[in-house]
């Protein structure tokens, strides 16, 4: 954070927000979902502290994050990133207010922020009232959540107040794990469902958000934390499943609103790699991968998006370059690809997952995985059926394979493979009522198959994909669709 001085006065605070490949964990990740508390993640935890004075780095603070992180030349060449941008933020804010004058720039961003709480006002106004709860569960953690832990939101759309009111008071006690949420995103995971499921494109700013009452309670797993819990996992996890909760509390307003359960990412394809580099004398490397996405999902008038991710990304993650990454890490890549049949069929699908098999190139690995939706895949709403499940598998030099856990930490040695499938999203409204010309497209992409456009949607295609004869057979499929059997 930079705080930003114009002739003198605090006009502004640039902020930078950015993952780190190694803060100190106990584990070569900085996401723990086993970690018991704040001292069992073993990082190095900064309450608010100066880290330069007059523009040069205070180099305590910086010896002591090299000393104790594994990758510290990484780790500096992004902090050096991050210190660029707030710096290069403050020089640009300090020459827009030399052009037009501070008071005229000040003035423009309360006009921006009013302007959005207008938007966001209005667009509230166009939907139906309501109050409505939902519930979703993360899935089980060996020895950590044995149960899984249920989501819970109480949805409140006013449209005569224009506001809309996100109830997260009745969620669990703070877990014994890292999953817990921090009161930031707790927060803006419901206020991210929310913004979702607007219809209209509104101004993503300070106006927007008053229009968005949030109420939480302290000691919660989603709400405001009790120290010395760990937050260690609370920009991914239980935010997407807070984030698709509030998805399909809004779709029970009716067809129309809302969003099936978005794919939830975090498969080993999103895991963190760890190990010593020979091509570099044995250097430690340790690094989170985005390989594979999981299938964004369905809305009432579009399909889910392919490159979705995840709700904390939802498509403003960058893909891995295949090619870079095994440039810059020992590491092999064998498989990138979609998995046909694998979105939620409905009225729009979900986009289909992925799969994902990867493992060492030389040496032993280590691989943090912190996988869910393997046991509850992202469901579908107003008859849409559910995306595939997450699954995590260890694959031996001679091909067999043993099911892993959804969140694991384990080695890969020399010749091993993982492999991991990503969930496809939900499905949106009954799949009969699908487009057959979607469908149709949807088989010549490989998005889906000819057997499930047959059993699943109701559609009957003639011809191969292969020769670019297939089309749609409009009396079959009629006659299918009448008679009830698709689906069946």
């Amino acid at each position: 954070m930079v705080p930003v001085f114009i002739e003198g006065v605090h006009r502004f605070t640039v902020c930078v927000l950015a993952h780190q490949a190694d803060i100190g964990n106990s584990l070569p990740s900085t996401y723990m979902p086993t970690a018991r508390d704040v001292y069992n993640e073993g990082a190095l935890i900064f309450t608010a502290t100066q880290v330069q004075r007059d523009y040069r780095d205070i180099d305590d603070i910086i010896r002591m994050c090299r000393r104790r992180i594994r990758v510290p030349d990484q780790w500096y060449g992004d902090y050096l990133a991050q210190v660029g941008a707030a710096r290069l933020a403050e020089r640009r804010l300090k020459e827009v207010c030399g052009k037009y004058g501070v008071e005229s720039v000040l003035h423009h961003l309360s006009w921006w922020t009013d302007y959005g709480e207008t938007m966001m006002a209005d667009a509230i106004r166009r939907l139906p009232a309501g109050v409505v709860t939902e519930e979703v569960w993360h899935d089980p953690i060996d020895g950590v959540l044995p149960d899984g832990f249920r989501v819970r939101v109480k949805l409140e759309v006013d449209p005569a107040e224009a506001m809309i009111r996100v109830d997260l008071t009745d969620n669990g006690d703070c877990l014994d794990c890292g999953l817990n949420l921090t009161e930031t995103t707790s927060r803006i995971g419901a206020v991210q469902g929310v913004l979702n499921c607007i219809p209209e494109r509104v101004p993503i700013n300070e106006g927007s958000f008053r229009r968005i009452e949030i109420t939480m309670r302290d000691g919660a797993a989603i709400g405001r934390p009790a120290f010395p819990h760990s937050t260690s996992v609370a920009t991914t996890n239980l935010l997407c499943r807070l984030s698709i909760a509030v998805h399909g509390a809004f779709a029970k307003l009716g067809d129309g609103h809302g969003l099936a359960q978005s794919g939830l990412g975090m498969s080993a394809g999103w895991g963190v790699i760890a190990g010593k580099d020979r091509r570099y004398g044995g250097t430690p490397y340790v690094n989170q991968l985005f390989t594979g996405f999981a299938g964004g999902p369905a809305a009432p008038r579009v399909d889910g998006w392919v490159n979705s991710g995840s709700t904390g990304g939802h498509a403003m993650l960058l893909r891995d370059s295949v090619e870079v990454l095994e440039t810059k890490y020992p590491i092999q890549v064998d498989a990138v690809r979609m998995l046909p049949g694998s979105g939620g069929a409905g009225r729009f699908r979900g986009a289909p997952g992925e799969e994902v098999v990867f493992g060492p190139r030389f040496d032993a690995m280590d691989l943090a995985v912190m996988a869910d939706g393997q046991v509850h895949p992202p469901a579908g709403v107003h008859g849409g059926e559910a995306g595939v499940a997450g699954a995590t598998f260890l694959v031996e030099p001679d091909g067999t394979e043993s099911r892993l856990p959804g969140v694991v930490q384990t080695v890969l040695e020399a010749g091993q493979r993982v492999r991991a499938i990503d969930n496809g999203g939900g499905g949106y409204g009954p799949p009969h009522e699908r487009d057959p010309r979607r469908v149709l497209r949807d088989v010549r992409e490989g998005y889906e198959t000819v057997q499930r456009a047959r059993d699943v949607y109701g559609v009957v295609l003639t011809g191969t994909v292969d020769d670019d004869t297939l089309a749609v057979d409009d009396e079959a499929t009629r006659a299918l669709r009448e008679g009830g059997r698709a689906g069946a």
